[in-house]
Parts: structure tokens; sequence; C-alpha cells
């Protein structure tokens, strides 16, 4: 397993970390998304290294952007 943290801007709210894990757990191999809008951060757990530019896609189809990976 792997962990992967991504620090997020725009994020203020439920909705939005919704918005987020929904797109990030799309992606292949993610097994589980934690968001948290305060820590404007996501915490990703997949089975292996994440494409980073998959990430910052996922992101950005929620409307959102990836600040640092």
């Amino acid at each position: 397993m792997s962990e992967t943290i991504v620090k997020i801007t725009g994020m203020t709210c439920g909705h939005c970390e919704g918005r987020v894990s929904a797109e990030l757990s799309k992606l292949e191999g993610v097994s589980e998304v934690k968001t948290n809008a305060a820590d404007a951060q996501a915490v990703i757990t997949s089975s292996g290294a994440l494409d980073a530019d998959a990430i910052s896609r996922a992101v950005i189809s929620a409307v959102y952007r990836v600040s640092t990976l």
C-alpha cells in the first residue's frame, strides 16, 4: 500500500471534500481517499504509486487546484 498526501486549494466545506474524494477515487489503484478542507489536503491510499498528472487532472475535474504533491 502507498499513501500520497496532496495539498489542495479551494476546498471550504464537506461538499468540496466529497467532490474531490469522488474524483480521486476514480483513479486506478485507489482504495481510500480522506479529504480535509480545514487542512486543505487529501490523503490517498493506493495499491502503488500514483501518477502526479493523473492526480492533478482529477482534482481539476472537481474544480479545485493542487498546490503541492
